[in-house]
């Protein structure tokens, strides 16, 4: 099944960010204009930039879901992406990722040529987002898992057994994208680095994201890329987190992850290199 999937088991995915957001945590207005709009010409160059280093996908956002976001309106939300998953795919034939929690803004998406939807919510914001998929031929979704909103799901993240209430809770979230009718062969997992996570929790979940995957038959998207529980670690601020973040990419792939998705493609392309090797490695001794 999982040859066939969105990410194939023969390379280590790479999904660049291109975030269209006056107030992403990372990269927020490097790439809108003055009126918050989307700047096409600035990111259809670092569109270009990201295929260059390595990225497989492309993952084009319009609403920041960073801690404390608020949520954006839907027609805002489609003005600054829809430009973008257009050129993307009219200009450069990139294999195009909408981030999104709201089922009209993915009808949008795909209807100009996304292939993949990537809900942060895992269905819970709009659960009509699992039919739009199901009713996409060739469509994949990506089953993200959050406690709460971005709004508030970092106020008092609690985990008795973080590992297990992901996969659960998760498990459900799958399990309802599969009775809107998505195929197996269409959906993958994130377990939500940094999405109503404590700093424990977040690294818990990289180093087991293989667990994650075997538990519930499905791939594995991580997404480490500059988050602030790597600044803990490292005491680094946002614009000094590469390092760390494609060490924890290189640890995650170790560990079982299938995919990632990072702001430098090119730093994240030797990072999973290493990371698959050393997994590649450790399975040869053990068979």
């Amino acid at each position: 099944m999982q040859d066939e999937s969105i990410f194939p088991r023969g390379r280590v995915t790479i999904m660049g960010v291109l975030n269209v957001t006056p107030d992403s945590f990372s990269d927020g207005e490097r790439l809108t204009g003055r009126d918050a709009g989307t700047d096409l010409a600035a990111a259809l160059r670092a569109a270009e930039s990201l295929l260059e280093g390595g990225a497989h996908i492309l993952d084009v956002g319009g609403e920041s879901t960073r801690p404390g976001a608020d949520e954006v309106p839907e027609a805002i939300e489609l003005d600054r992406v829809l430009p973008l998953v257009e050129a993307l795919r009219a200009r450069l034939g990139a294999t195009v990722s909408i981030d999104t929690r709201k089922a009209g803004v993915a009808r949008a998406a795909v209807a100009l040529g996304a292939s993949i939807v990537n809900d942060v919510s895992g269905l819970q914001h709009d659960p009509a987002l699992a039919r739009v998929v199901a009713d996409a031929p060739g469509t994949a979704l990506i089953v993200g898992h959050i406690r709460g909103t971005p709004a508030d799901m970092q106020d008092a993240p609690r985990y008795d057994d973080v590992l297990r209430e992901v996969a659960t809770e998760l498990e459900r979230a799958v399990a309802f994208a599969r009775a809107a009718g998505v195929a197996d062969e269409c959906l993958a997992i994130d377990p939500g680095v940094g999405f109503g996570k404590g700093q424990q929790d977040n690294l818990q979940l990289l180093a087991h994201a293989g667990w994650l995957g075997d538990r519930l038959g499905l791939p594995v998207l991580v997404g480490p890329s500059r988050k602030s529980f790597l600044g803990r670690i490292t005491g680094d601020p946002v614009d000094r987190r590469e390092t760390a973040t494609q060490a924890a990419c290189a640890v995650a792939v170790f560990a079982g992850a299938d995919a990632v998705r990072v702001h430098d493609a090119a730093e994240a392309r030797r990072a999973v290199a290493v990371g698959r090797a050393l997994r590649d490695a450790r399975r040869k001794e053990l068979s």
